[in-house]
């Protein structure tokens, strides 16, 4: 059990963050998608997201970002539209979930996490996630490889 409270963002940098437009936020976040998570998906799991329209709302952070599957990629969308599925959690929890140090299913009981919309779609995305074998936001993966015997 980890001894400290979970991390949120403060209220006056979440105020601050909410007036940031939310557009140039979703391409950044579709672009990490593409990157980091896309090739990893199952076929079945790409068709199935194709065409929805997901949100990620980071609560204390007041941030939203919107984006679809395409059927090739990962890309932004603005939030005039009603998601298919919305997502919702702090900051540090995304983060925690993100480095697969805390389970999704544990943070929905404590009510630190949600899904609006679409069950099924939901369920699939938290299966596919779960599914993976390495933390998705490790920055250990993106550090330079040593090369000869040394260490």
């Amino acid at each position: 059990m980890n001894p400290f409270p979970p991390f949120v963002v403060p209220r006056p940098v979440g105020s601050l963050l909410s007036r940031l437009p939310a557009y140039p936020g979703s391409v950044l976040l579709a672009t990490a998608l593409d990157l980091g998570l896309a090739r990893q998906l199952p076929a079945d799991v790409l068709q199935l997201l194709r065409g929805h329209k997901l949100r990620i709302h980071v609560r204390d952070a007041c941030l939203t970002f919107d984006f679809f599957w395409t059927g090739d990629r990962f890309s932004a969308c603005t939030a005039h539209q009603a998601a298919d599925l919305t997502i919702s959690a702090n900051a540090g929890d995304f983060l925690r979930l993100a480095q697969r140090k805390e389970d999704p299913d544990t943070l929905f009981f404590n009510r630190r996490l949600s899904m609006e919309g679409d069950t099924e779609l939901g369920l699939v995305v938290k299966n596919a996630l779960d599914a993976l074998e390495f933390p998705v936001l490790d920055p250990r993966q993106w550090a330079p490889r040593r090369r000869g015997g040394g260490t």
